[in-house]
Parts: C-alpha cells; structure tokens; sequence
C-alpha cells in the first residue's frame, strides 16, 4: 500500500496583487511557514507562474521546482481550471466566460477555444519538464443549461453534446499521452463531468483514453446529495487528483439542492472550511489508502463565512492529522504460522 502525500495546496483562492500573495516565491514561503509541503499553481496566473515559458524552458522549470525545494515544497499538479473550461463554452455563457481569456480573443469564441486548447496542451508539456505525474482541470460544458430538462430535451442532444465535447479533448488527451501526463477533471456541476454518469458517457467517447482521469473532491458531492464514499469504491482507478474541501447541506423549507439564486452565505448547500462540514473525511483517507492513491491531498479553500488566512492556517494540519501511514504489516502476523501445506490439507480432512 501506499500513504498519500501531503498537505498540499491550491493556491488559486490565496493569489493576490498584495504581499505574501503575489508572488510564487512570497506565496511558497508563506504556506511552508503553515506546515504545507505541496503547492498546486493555477497556471492560467502570471503572477504565480509563467506557462508559455514554462512549456518552452527546461531551465525556467528547473528553477521554479529548486526555489520551492529550498522552502520544502514540492509542486503538486498545474492547474488549467480556467483554461479547462473554455475549451467547450456553451454560447449562453459567451460573455461571462470571455473573461477567463486574453482581452485579444474576447467576442470571438473560436478564437478563444483555440487559445484554451493551446494553453492546456502546454500544461501538459510543462507538467512534464516539472517531473509531475498528473494535471488538473475542468471539461468545460456544452450541454450544462439542459441538465434540468424541462422543456423536454430534444432526442439525442445530449448524446451530441458528448460526442463534441470528446472531440474536442481526444487531441489534447494525446498530448497528455505523448508527455506523461494524466488530465485528471474535476467532477463538479457547471461542468459537463458532474458526476459518475457523465464522466463514464465521456470516457466511453474518447475510447477509455488513458489519460483521462478525475479529480476528486467531495464537496461536490454532498452539494448534488451523491455517495462520495461508493464513489471511490467504483472510480478509484481513475483517480488522480484529491482536492480536500469540506461542505454542508441543510436543506430547508424554502430551499433546497438548487439554491433559490441565493448568495453562497444563504444556499442550503455551501462550501466549508476543512472540519467545519459534512464530509467524512477519515472514511475517504481510509478508502484512499485502501485503493494506493498514491497522489497529493490538496487543500482547496473555498468558505462562505471563514476568512481564507484561517482556513489556510487550519487546513495544514487538519489534512496531516488525516494521512495514513500505510501499514507494511498484517496485524495478526505475530501469530501467523508460516506455509505448511500438509497441515492445511490436515487441517481440512484431505
């Protein structure tokens, strides 16, 4: 068995134009001074990382893992969220998703799809000139705003959806391929991979690809009411990534799984800070070391009510008090008895 390394952490949430949060330097210094020993960078952030050189430059590489190395940190996995995502936009969410890119392809979705696919296809290469092992991302959504259907969905939609979607990231899976790499997506509503179902639908369209992996987080599921637990049990092999956040949901009278428009504060179902949820966290280290996930737990910050510097100060240790050291040793071995076949057979009456 092996034990998970850790505790790591995202550090998206934490990124600023504001000292310690302003550089990857600053940043490092300040999360190993909590007692992380991973960061996972969002590469999509100039102020943290520089992608393009990084896809270019073993020697830029070598010098952001050595700087980390000093403070005792170690890259988890880059992070295309952003750039995941704009690799399949759904047009009613042209406007709010130009954002996530260049000024320069903004209003112009083709341009702004090929921008996102080249920029996940250079996290790949730059994943591999930092030695990491897997990538985490988001699949983007061309079917999300029919998930409810109501009207009723035309036949086949859908499945075209999907069809699409896999078309778009067979090529980009290869370059995973090609490097090393697993992408590993996040299951997460407002992604076409939402869930066990979907994940499967896509998985099936890109013929099993290798590389294509998940990114498991549980807050997710308790937000959707899903067994998070069952789904380590059936998903295990192709997991990845482990983003350690916790949530809650209380569902009430006048508000339930979607939320009523709500502000994140006011929503049944809401992230938490680590502890402070539902999710039953000693169940799923367990059933990682079970399953050899031999990967990060990464710490992804993201509270309606706590500030980010105390969750972040939380996180560290909560995570390291979670990790099993994975036994080498039966428990009974002491009273094993060795290998004596013809007791066996005695044993038995042959």
């Amino acid at each position: 068995m092996k034990t998970i390394k850790g505790p790591g952490i995202f550090l998206a949430q934490f990124a600023g134009d504001a000292a310690p949060f302003n550089s990857l330097d600053a940043i490092g210094t300040y999360m190993a001074g909590l007692g992380y020993k991973g960061v996972q960078i969002p590469s999509w952030d100039k102020r943290l990382f520089d992608l393009d050189l990084a896809a270019e430059s073993q020697t830029y590489c070598d010098e952001v893992k050595g700087m980390l190395a000093d403070k005792g940190l170690a890259i988890t996995e880059l992070s295309t969220h952003l750039q995941g995502q704009l690799v399949a936009v759904h047009p009613a969410f042209d406007a709010q998703f130009d954002a996530f890119a260049p000024a320069a392809v903004h209003g112009n979705p083709a341009a702004r799809q090929a921008w996102a696919v080249d920029q996940v296809k250079k996290a790949a290469i730059a994943s591999r000139r930092l030695g990491l092992s897997a990538h985490a991302t988001f699949s983007g959504a061309l079917a999300w705003p029919y998930f409810y259907p109501w009207p009723a969905r035309p036949a086949g939609l859908v499945e075209d959806a999907f069809d699409e979607l896999a078309r778009r990231w067979k090529p980009i899976l290869d370059v995973f391929e090609d490097n090393g790499v697993d992408a590993a997506y996040e299951i997460h509503p407002g992604e076409d991979l939402h869930d066990g179902v979907t994940f499967e639908m896509f998985l099936e369209r890109t013929g099993n690809h290798p590389r294509a992996k998940i990114l498991y987080d549980p807050s997710h599921f308790v937000l959707q009411c899903l067994d998070y637990l069952a789904y380590i049990d059936i998903y295990h092999e192709r997991i990845a990534c482990f983003h350690v956040k916790d949530a809650e949901f209380r569902p009430s009278g006048r508000s339930g799984v979607y939320g009523g428009y709500q502000a994140w504060v006011d929503r049944p179902g809401r992230f938490r800070s680590l502890g402070d949820g539902q999710v039953d966290f000693p169940a799923i280290f367990s059933k990682m070391a079970q399953y050899d996930f031999a990967g990060w737990a990464v710490l992804e910050w993201e509270c309606a009510l706590k500030h980010p510097e105390q969750g972040a100060a939380e996180g560290a240790p909560f995570i390291a008090r979670h990790i099993i050291r994975v036994t080498e040793h039966a428990f009974d071995d002491f009273a094993a008895g060795g290998a004596d076949r013809a007791l066996n057979r005695q044993l038995m009456g042959f």
